[in-house]
C-alpha cells in the first residue's frame, strides 16, 4: 500500500479524494499497488464528510510521517505550498501538483530537489487542466526539435471572448457573467490580466526548450481593452480574437509572449470556444499536434493529478523527469518579433489613405468594417520597433491587434 497526503481539500483537492474514491480499483491496478489517502491538510473540519477522519490542520503530522510516500499538493499559490513541497522533496516524498504559480517561479529549483533526492515533482494539471500536455513534452515527443508552442491555456478568457463573439457584448458585461456562472473569480485579474497563460506558457517553454525561462520576463497582454468593435471588425475578416500564448525559436533564438491575437480559420485554434483550452505544438518531425480539452474545473483537473500520482507510483525512488535545465534561456526583446498588426483609426478611411499609406506602406487588407466615424485595417508584417514607430506618427489610432494570417 502507498500511502499518500492531500494538502488542500478546496476544489481541486476535493476533485482529487473523489477521483481516488471512484476510481479506486482501476488506479491501484494502474499504479500496481493500492492507494491510500491517509491525511487530507486543511485548516478547516469538515463534519459529516467521510474526509474528516483524515483531516490534519499540521503539516508536521504530514512531514514527519515516514509512511507517506507522495505528497499531492492543491493548495494554490506559493506561500506556505512552496515550503511544504520543498521539505517533502527533500525528505525523499515524490510530490504532485496544479500549482501553475508554485511550478512557474520555483519549479527548476524543485526538480533539482527531486532529481537530487531520487523522487519525484510533477505537474502535468498546471498547464491545461485536464489536458495531457506536460507527459507528452517529457516523453512522447523527445524526438522531436520543439520549435513553437502556442495556445489557448486560459478557459475563463476564452469564455469571455467566444461570449463577446456570439452575442456582441462588451467585455465588462460577459465578464459579470462570467463571475455569476463561476468561470471568473471575484478577483478576475490573474485571468484577464494574461498572468495565468503566461506562467503557463513559462513552464511549457522551459520543458520544450530545455531551458529556464522566467515567466517575469515574458510579455504580457490581456483583453481587459478588448470591444464588441474589435470583434466586429474580426468578423469582416473573417476571423476571431482569442488570447494566444507563444514561445518560438527563430534560428538559434528565442522569444514568448502573452496577447490577444486575430486569426482565422486556417488557425487549428479558430474553433476552440466556451471554457476549453488547446495547444498546438510544432515539431520539425512531427509538424503539428494539437491538445484539446477541459483546460480547468475540479473534475478534470483533479485526473490529471492523479494521473501524476500513478506515475510517481509506478516510480518510486526513480526521478523521471528531464529536459528543465537551471541554464536560463535568453530570449529576444518582444521589440524584434514580427507580425501583422490591425490597426482601429479614429476618422474617414478615404481622407487618412493617403498618409496611411504614406506611412504603413501597401495594406495586405483593406478597410472592411467602418464602426461609426473609425476605420480598421491590417498592416503587412513587420517587427513590433518598427510598428511603434509607425504608430507613433499618429495621434488618432484606437487600438491594435496582432494577426496571424
Amino acid at each position: 500500500m502507498i500511502q499518500i497526503a492531500v494538502l488542500g481539500y478546496g476544489t481541486v483537492g476535493s476533485g482529487v479524494v473523489e477521483v481516488i474514491n471512484r476510481n479506486q480499483e482501476s488506479i491501484n491496478k494502474k499504479a500496481g499497488e493500492e492507494i491510500n489517502i491517509k491525511y487530507v491538510l486543511d485548516l478547516r473540519d469538515f463534519p459529516g464528510d467521510p474526509v474528516q477522519e483524515k483531516i490534519v490542520h499540521d503539516y508536521e503530522v504530514i512531514a514527519n510521517d515516514p509512511e507517506i510516500k507522495i505528497v499531492v499538493e492543491v493548495m494554490g499559490g506559493t506561500n506556505p505550498a512552496y515550503t511544504f513541497v520543498k521539505r517533502a522533496l527533500e525528505s525523499g516524498k515524490s510530490v504532485c501538483t496544479s500549482n501553475k504559480e508554485l511550478v512557474a517561479k520555483h519549479g527548476v529549483e524543485l526538480i533539482q530537489i527531486a532529481k537530487e533526492k531520487n523522487c519525484n515533482f510533477l505537474f502535468e494539471a498546471s498547464c491545461g487542466g485536464g489536458i495531457p500536455i506536460i507527459r507528452p513534452l517529457n516523453s512522447s515527443l523527445t524526438a522531436d526539435e520543439i520549435d513553437e508552442i502556442s495556445g489557448i491555456l486560459n478557459g475563463t478568457t476564452n469564455y469571455i471572448l467566444s461570449k463577446m463573439t456570439s452575442d456582441g457584448s462588451e467585455f465588462e458585461d460577459v465578464l459579470k457573467n462570467a463571475q455569476e456562472l463561476g468561470y471568473a473569480e471575484r478577483n478576475p485579474a490573474a485571468d484577464v490580466e494574461g498572468w495565468d497563460a503566461c506562467r503557463k506558457i513559462a513552464i511549457l517553454s522551459s520543458l520544450a526548450f530545455g531551458h529556464h525561462v522566467d515567466f517575469e520576463e515574458i510579455y504580457t497582454e490581456g483583453i481587459t481593452k478588448i470591444t464588441s468593435a474589435d470583434i466586429r471588425y474580426a468578423k469582416a475578416f473573417g476571423a476571431t480574437i482569442k488570447l494566444l500564448a507563444t514561445s518560438k525559436r527563430i534560428g538559434d533564438k528565442y522569444y514568448a509572449m502573452v496577447c490577444p491575437v486575430m486569426i482565422n480559420g486556417d488557425s487549428p485554434l479558430f474553433s476552440v470556444n466556451d471554457v476549453f483550452n488547446a495547444i498546438v505544438i510544432h515539431g520539425n518531425m512531427l509538424g503539428d499536434a494539437m491538445f484539446y480539452g477541459s483546460g480547468a474545473g475540479k473534475l478534470p483537473t483533479a485526473s490529471a493529478v492523479v494521473a501524476d500520482v500513478v506515475d510517481a507510483a509506478k516510480h518510486l525512488n526513480r526521478f523521471i523527469m528531464t529536459g528543465w535545465s537551471s541554464e536560463k534561456l535568453e530570449m529576444i526583446d518582444i521589440s524584434q518579433v514580427e507580425s501583422r498588426f490591425f490597426v482601429r483609426m479614429k476618422g474617414s478611411y478615404t481622407e487618412s489613405l493617403a498618409k496611411v499609406e504614406e506611412v504603413f506602406g501597401t495594406i495586405d487588407a483593406k478597410v472592411v468594417a467602418e464602426v461609426g466615424k473609425e476605420f480598421g485595417f491590417i498592416t503587412s508584417k513587420m517587427k513590433e520597433e518598427e510598428y511603434r514607430a509607425k504608430a507613433a506618427q499618429f495621434d488618432n489610432i484606437i487600438g491594435m491587434i496582432r494577426v496571424r494570417f
